[in-house]
């Protein structure tokens, strides 16, 4: 007993001798007030540190003593700050960007050596100023395009909307904007995406190694942060250009307290060529605009709000009666509260919407039009604990309210009108997670994740039993049960483990390996070449199960020369269960027995990605090279074997090169070579009375490859003086930049169709048939825009 009141007088004693203290805060870049993410704190004296959060907030705790804090982002002034740490600390810095480098092109601004000593692996980023400056199309500046120069993504061709990551469609990507969900994230019919980049502070694309905290799609999250706005001052952004012009304003609303960011697109090649094309003034129109915005608002050191929204739209007219249209609207709010020094929260609300229009017709008494709409609220409680210097611990929830409004249709025959809608669906997602990112030690660091995901299809609504038939063929419909309002249709659920670990050979060498397994419970159907705004989203039910993904991944990261050069190479393997096919001949619009004409196939996806980088000097940029291999088997199609996906891609090679020849000229340009991808042809025909008729009498699909693929692009940046003649510093900045794209005039095939004479075909002779390679672009196109800044 005596031994035992020692020990318990003895616990205050330990406890203070182990007690530690948080030192936290936030780092902000100078110039604006936006907050940096990703910047590297290190403790001088122990050689670790942390890096900020997508809000620029850290964390660490340390025992007592004094220590030399040192916070880093690259290109940015390093600043160092001495500290007594005996309490918890509050320490916010603000960095200075340098001003005496050569401009540098990076693809992320981060610490120099984190591709080898962070444990993320399977990540592409690049900073939006490198985004800038490189060839785009008619010179606009384009995210998405951009991210497909890096290993891994990839399209189906020039025109597609949407992007393929290792193997996986369109439809499986998760595209995030401030948290909200983009479900189509193309304009002008995927010739440009629809985030304006002046609007955007950061972008991230998990391509494998996927965090606990997101979920939803198997192969990739894209996730994009918009700007908060300038905090200090008022700055204008724009750019006038061959397609379209943008602007963007920002300000202080209350000064390092509050601001906002207004940014609007506009395109015009439809209003200067009215003059010119009948079809214009008779009410055509080929156009898109859209409107950002974001405020926020710091109450105290503990809490600050972000409000944020989109709105876009896309008009395809072909007169004024007929035509499609469609476009995006997003609205997030979030509430970042810091409860204590080691434990910080956000709770986002947001609303995404995306709706499509379809109308033809020459008159009021015979015209169809149709309707289409996915709405989604949510709710997102997250909280991260920074338990110490080596553990961080992330964990929280989120519920999604799905509205799906697959048509609503009439059509008008000789005055009669006839309705053609489809009922609406609705459904619940929801999902818990908690994610450690731990340290071991100096060489051993693991990222380790639970999550567990429920879906609910809810009536009311018809819920149709399915029979057995001859694979591959459409399902008969056995019986419809009418479901009540309230009343559940269907679940699903599941476990999704996440596993990420980096092991440190040297300071410039890492080994990393990774697993994560996604549920999918919402499908994107379309069976054309490449997605189209008009295909349809559909939930998980009774008949459609959720896709399973699985991905393992293992690669080498090395940076040479004192971190002026970064390498790696990676492997993955990807297995899809209950991957959506088609039967021939699927009915999928305004179709409600929709399931009926779905297949569940296995798909599977391999490859090696290299990757080098060079980061400073005159002369940067990368090169990429994918090899891979994606196939589907499905049971009654391709005779049961294995055939690859509309979108596989054997060989995937890219450069990009920047090079700086002073402060005022500078060029980039960028190459591209992409295996043919596989369509389907015809393996015999028919003639019958003069009519051919194709037929494919293997029942094989992606039978043939189109051509291979490939372009270069160059661009010219002239900027203007940043010195006044009596040399005064100059406050506006502007450049003209010069673009070619497709500089060599290649006519890279999109698809291949087959077609029949008109003439009449003699008795005994064979008819006139045709291949015709469809290219959407056969020559090059030059462009000029004009960017300024003040």
């Amino acid at each position: 007993m005596r031994k035992f009141l020692l020990l318990l007088a003895a616990i205050p004693l330990l406890i203070s001798a182990q007690e530690k203290y948080t030192v936290n805060g936030y780092v902000k870049d100078a110039a604006n007030g936006e907050a940096l993410i990703g910047a590297t704190v290190l403790i001088q004296e122990l050689g670790t540190g942390n890096i900020t959060n997508v809000y620029g907030f850290y964390s660490i705790t340390l025992p007592p003593g004094n220590y030399t804090i040192e916070f880093r982002y690259l290109g940015f002034v390093t600043q160092a700050k001495d500290i007594s740490l005996s309490q918890n600390m509050r320490v916010d810095v603000e960095l200075g960007e340098e001003q005496t480098q050569l401009q540098e092109v990076v693809v992320t601004a981060r610490a120099e050596d984190e591709n080898v000593t962070s444990t993320e692996m399977s990540v592409a980023e690049i900073d939006i100023q490198t985004v800038r400056k490189m060839p785009a199309i008619l010179g606009e500046v384009d995210i998405i395009k951009s991210l497909q120069l890096l290993p891994g993504v990839s399209s189906v061709g020039e025109g597609a909307s949407g992007f393929n990551v290792r193997g996986g469609s369109v439809g499986q990507n998760l595209i995030l904007l401030d948290e909200a969900p983009v479900y189509n994230s193309s304009h002008l019919l995927g010739f440009f995406s629809v985030f304006n980049p002046d609007a955007v502070k950061d972008m991230k694309l998990y391509k494998g190694a996927i965090p606990a905290q997101f979920g939803g799609r198997l192969a990739s999250i894209l996730d994009i942060r918009m700007k908060e706005g300038n905090n200090k001052e008022l700055e204008v952004n724009g750019g006038i250009g061959t397609v379209f012009s943008r602007i963007a304003v920002e300000a202080p609303i209350k000064k390092e307290k509050s601001s906002f960011i207004i940014a609007a697109r506009r395109s015009y090649a439809d209003i200067l060529a009215r003059p010119f094309v009948e079809e214009l003034r008779n009410g055509a129109a080929l156009n898109f605009y859209d409107l950002t915005l974001k405020t926020n608002y710091e109450f105290s050191d503990k809490n600050q709000i972000f409000l944020s929204g989109y709105f876009g739209q896309d008009n395809f007219k072909f007169d004024a009666q007929q035509g499609f249209s469609w476009g995006n609207r997003t609205a997030t709010v979030r509430w970042n509260h810091l409860f204590n020094d080691r434990l910080f929260s956000n709770f986002t609300f947001f609303f995404s919407d995306y709706e499509y229009n379809l109308e033809f017709g020459d008159t009021s008494r015979d015209k169809f039009k149709w309707n289409s709409d996915i709405n989604t609220l949510a709710l997102k409680p997250q909280f991260t604990y920074f338990i110490d210097q080596r553990n961080e611990l992330t964990f929280g929830g989120e519920v999604f309210s799905y509205t799906f409004e697959p048509a609503r249709a009439t059509g008008v025959s000789d005055g009669d009108v006839i309705d053609l809608s489809l009922p609406d669906r609705k459904a619940i997602e929801s999902a818990v997670y908690i994610n450690n990112d731990q340290k071991i030690n100096d060489k051993l660091s693991l990222q380790y994740g639970l999550r567990f995901s429920y879906f609910a299809l809810i009536g009311e609504g018809n819920k149709f039993i399915l029979g057995d038939t001859i694979p591959g063929r459409r399902r008969p419909i056995e019986d419809i049960i009418e479901v009540d309002k309230g009343e559940t249709i269907a679940t699903h659920h599941g476990w999704e483990p996440r596993l990420s670990l980096r092991y440190q050979i040297n300071r410039s060498t890492s080994v990393k390996a990774s697993y994560n397994r996604m549920l999918q419970y919402i499908h994107l159907i379309s069976n054309t070449t490449a997605s189209n705004p008009l295909d349809v989203w559909t939930p998980s039910s009774n008949n459609l199960k959720p896709q399973v993904g699985q991905q393992w991944a293992m690669g080498l990261f090395k940076n040479l020369n004192n971190n002026k050069y970064e390498t790696s190479v990676e492997f993955y393997y990807r297995e899809t269960d209950r991957q959506l096919e088609y039967i021939n001949g699927a009915d999928l619009l305004i179709n409600e027995a929709l399931e009926a004409d779905l297949l569940a196939g296995i798909g599977r996806a391999y490859g090696m990605e290299l990757y080098v980088k060079k980061l400073t000097g005159r002369l940067n940029g990368w090169v990429s090279y994918t090899l891979g291999r994606t196939e589907l088997q499905t049971t009654g199609i391709n005779q049961g074997d294995w055939y690859p996906t509309r979108y596989d891609q054997t060989h995937n090679f890219k450069v990009t090169a920047f090079y700086e020849f002073n402060d005022r000229w500078s060029i980039s340009s960028t190459f591209s070579y992409l295996s043919g991808t596989p369509t389907t042809f015809p393996t015999h025909r028919y003639e019958v009375q003069g009519i051919t008729i194709p037929h494919n009498s293997n029942d094989s699909r992606n039978n043939v490859r189109l051509p291979d693929y490939h372009r270069l692009d160059f661009s010219v940046t002239k900027k203007g003086r940043a010195i006044r003649k009596d040399g005064s510093p100059r406050k506006n900045r502007d450049e003209l930049v010069f673009t070619v794209y497709n500089i060599y005039n290649r006519a890279n095939p999109f698809s291949i169709y087959f077609w029949q004479g008109q003439d009449r075909v003699d008795a005994g002779a064979l008819a006139d048939t045709r291949a015709t390679q469809v290219s959407i672009f056969a020559s090059f196109i030059p462009s000029i825009t004009y960017n300024f800044k003040f």
